[in-house]
């Protein structure tokens, strides 16, 4: 945990103190004649305490219009995202934005008067991409009818869904030029949209229902046959559009990206029109186009291509071919695979949802003929999808490192539910990943944007380390100190501490208490006392105030009459004046005794960078009358302070 200050004992002490007369005790008549005087108000609505920032007060905080005006345009998203994902980052620090939140009404201590000090732990991230931040500022839009209208270019013949015809890769981009005219270099944008695996087909007369039916197809019967190429063809054709012309690829036989400069074959996954078969060959595929497969073996590639064929290129090319589909029918197809050896194999499809769904695939030893179905209007099925766009100054695209979660997998996830708490996102996202990215590399990065419930939709990095995906916040538990000075609330590091004068003052109590047993056991011991209540030394037989500087944990204060201190310990203020003792006990707590119990309440506290770090205490002394002083010392290294000043030594 990043400390600014010390994790030190910090006790919330009481605010109005009126003291009343001393008790008729033996102590108080030989010690402290005139205590029964009236006191200052010295800790009056003036506390230091310890706040951890809860979820609520982040929201309340970026809301404030002192921070909005602060923010300004610049810094508005950065802002909101403070209340949205509850931390504060290097743009938008606590040091700045915290004061007007400890002066709002939201702020518990919001009355605390000057002179206060509150402790306030919080979330920091630290030297976050800046790419992440402006993915959780990301605006989010769902297509309408209107909008698939202008994909389909038609008012009537349209689907609300995507397709392979209009792949989101194309058509989403084009709208979001349109919709968002205002985009600056850097934003982002989530997009909700319908997808079907299958396009539609329109101006063709209702056919009546019909049974399922199997249909079976051999893909690799004859390298001659012009339709089996075209079918072949057609998925080269889909990779082309869908993978390489986002790369930036304009022509099909540039050779750029998966397809190669034929034309007629790609290694995206492994589709040749030319041999009518699934060429899996990874050394091929990384000489086609490295930069996609890598970090990867020949054989991570090769499998990975053999995946995307069965899985998503023959469900793409059969639902070309085939239009006339119901739930329910069955495809089982030959086709022919090539490691450097040749293979035959027999997927199994179905249509489920109107979408052709994988089943299996098996080798085959031999081919089926293949059947005709009939064509008719598609009835598209679709399920919802979310991608993230990106937009580079002059268009938008998808970009490489960020996943979206869909509604869809959220209800996978979850069971039921088409968002994700940040618990369930914890638990689901690095499987997710694991699942998705088998074959990735140590330090590969991946941006996840999920809808979080009640939140909206969050980004998060995850790194692979080899093993595991982690998730890359950035945050640390930071604690900062603010004081209140002049009306204002400021962040100073250091630490400001008033001891309130009286009895019973636990905070002064513990503070007093500690001077006498450092004198105890540093002074008296060596002198030959043996018990702290022995009345031998400088500490009284009380054991609760002592004479070497004065200070007094039954009285909350330090007493600097001269004749108490000679009269406990005579031998110690031999030859000496009232004044040269006095001055002797001063020096004593400001250089040897002070620090020492400073030192054991504060060990953590550590000089920063640029500023002075100091310890300031507020306390209460007695010579015959009350007063009230304030001394400081610097904290020149962790746990240990050197005396600056105090408001005893100036001149009356």
């Amino acid at each position: 945990m990043k400390q600014y200050i010390s994790k030190t004992l910090f006790v919330a002490a009481a605010a109005v103190l009126a003291l009343t007369a001393c008790d008729d005790n033996s102590w108080n008549k030989d010690y402290l004649d005139g205590f029964e005087d009236a006191m200052p108000d010295i800790n009056k609505d003036v506390q230091t305490v310890e706040y951890t920032l809860t979820d609520d007060d982040y929201t309340t905080l970026a809301g404030l219009s002192a921070n909005k005006a602060l923010a300004g345009d610049e810094l508005k998203d950065e802002l909101a995202n403070v209340g949205k994902l509850k931390r504060f980052t290097d743009a938008i620090s606590a040091e700045k934005y915290m004061p007007a939140f400890l002066s709002s009404s939201g702020f518990p201590y919001f009355a605390l008067n000057d002179g206060s000090a509150v402790k306030v732990t919080f979330n920091q991230a630290d030297a976050l991409p800046e790419e992440l931040e402006k993915l959780n500022a990301a605006g989010s839009y769902t297509l309408s009818a209107d909008d698939y209208k202008t994909v389909w270019g038609s008012e009537e013949d349209y689907a609300e869904a995507l397709s392979p015809a209009h792949a989101p890769k194309q058509a989403i981009p084009a709208l979001l030029k349109a919709l968002k005219p205002e985009a600056v270099l850097g934003d982002y944008m989530v997009v909700n949209y319908n997808y079907s695996a299958t396009d539609p087909v329109f101006d063709t007369p209702d056919i009546p229902a019909r049974d399922p039916q199997t249909i079976e197809f051999d893909a690799s019967a004859d390298r001659n046959d012009e339709e089996l190429k075209a079918f072949w063809q057609s998925i080269v054709d889909w990779v082309f559009e869908t993978q390489d012309v986002p790369l930036g690829a304009t022509d099909i036989k540039s050779g750029m990206g998966y397809v190669t400069s034929y034309g007629n074959n790609e290694y995206w996954s492994g589709a040749s029109a030319y041999q009518v078969n699934a060429d899996l060959r990874g050394s091929k595929a990384i000489a086609q186009y490295a930069a996609g497969y890598e970090g990867m073996t020949e054989e991570q590639v090769s499998e990975l291509m053999f995946t995307r064929f069965k899985e998503q290129s023959l469900p793409y090319a059969l639902g070309k071919k085939y239009t006339d589909l119901v739930d329910g029918d069955v495809f089982k197809v030959t086709y022919k695979t090539y490691t450097g050896v040749t293979a035959s194999y027999i997927a199994t499809y179905e249509v489920k949802d109107g979408v052709i769904t994988f089943v299996s695939n098996v080798s085959a030893d031999a081919a089926a003929a293949p059947a005709k179905a009939p064509a008719r209007v598609a009835e598209v099925a679709s399920v919802k999808s979310t991608d993230v766009f990106y937009f580079d100054g002059s268009k938008w695209s998808i970009p490489d490192n960020v996943i979206a979660i869909s509604d869809a997998q959220c209800i996978e996830i979850t069971g039921r539910y088409n968002t994700l708490t940040a618990a369930q996102a914890d638990a689901n996202l690095p499987i997710f990943l694991k699942v998705n990215y088998p074959y990735a590399t140590a330090d590969t990065q991946k941006y996840v944007v999920y809808n979080e419930y009640k939140t909206g939709y969050v980004a998060r990095q995850y790194i692979y380390d080899g093993s595991e995906w982690a998730e890359n916040d950035g945050i640390e538990q930071t604690t900062l100190q603010f004081v209140r000075k002049d009306g204002q609330w400021l962040a100073d590091p250091s630490v400001v501490i008033t001891l309130p004068i009286g009895k019973n003052q636990e905070l002064s109590m513990q503070y007093y208490q500690a001077c006498c047993d450092w004198v105890y056991e540093n002074i008296d011991v060596p002198l030959g006392s043996t018990s702290i209540t022995s009345g031998f030394g400088y500490v009284t037989s009380f054991g609760n105030n002592e004479y070497y500087t004065g200070a007094s944990a039954y009285q909350g204060n330090v007493d600097l009459r001269a004749d108490k201190a000679v009269a406990q310990y005579p031998d110690g203020y031999a030859g000496m004046s009232d004044a040269e003792v006095v001055a002797l006990m001063k020096k004593r707590f400001e250089e040897e005794v002070m620090p020492a119990v400073l030192a054991k309440f504060h060990p953590d506290l550590a000089p920063m960078d640029g500023v002075q770090v100091t310890l300031t205490l507020v306390f209460g002394t007695y010579d015959g009358s009350n007063r009230t002083e304030t001394a400081r010392w610097e904290v020149v290294a962790p746990g240990e302070f050197k005396f600056l000043d105090c408001t005893w030594n100036k001149a009356e």
